[in-house]
């Protein structure tokens, strides 16, 4: 997505049920603009709460930017809550993440591609 710089620009750090950081993406090549990430493998019936992003924010610290990914989805409180914070954080759910991950080609593989034509009408208009 045109995050990080170099081959240090991202770490995973965390681990399944650590309540804390997963990730962080290091913006610029000295680490001084820091993305702290959280991940969270749910059903679509284990929504994500406010006391998930609560605590989220709590590990953040000093850090100012955040991106909470679920495979579900986001409660009304959880999403009211990040609103109110002065810390940037973008909510990434199961939908926008299968988006994400299609748009920018990561963990899938191409089963089959299409091609649609359609006629250039410029192309006949100018006397050829």
């Amino acid at each position: 997505m045109g995050y990080g710089s170099g081959s240090n620009s991202g770490v995973v750090t965390g681990r399944p049920h650590d309540g804390g950081i997963d990730g962080i993406i290091n913006e610029d090549k000295l680490g001084l603009d820091q993305i702290y990430i959280q991940a969270k493998r749910n059903n679509e019936k284990n929504t994500v709460g406010r006391k998930e992003l609560q605590a989220f924010v709590g590990a953040m610290e000093s850090i100012n930017k955040g991106v909470f990914i679920t495979t579900s989805t986001f409660t009304r409180e959880a999403i009211q809550f990040v609103e109110r914070q002065q810390k940037r954080i973008k909510l990434i759910d199961g939908k926008l993440l299968s988006e994400l991950l299609v748009k920018y080609q990561v963990g899938i593989n191409t089963v089959q591609a299409i091609s649609i034509y359609r006629v250039d009408s410029d192309y006949y208009s100018d006397g050829r």
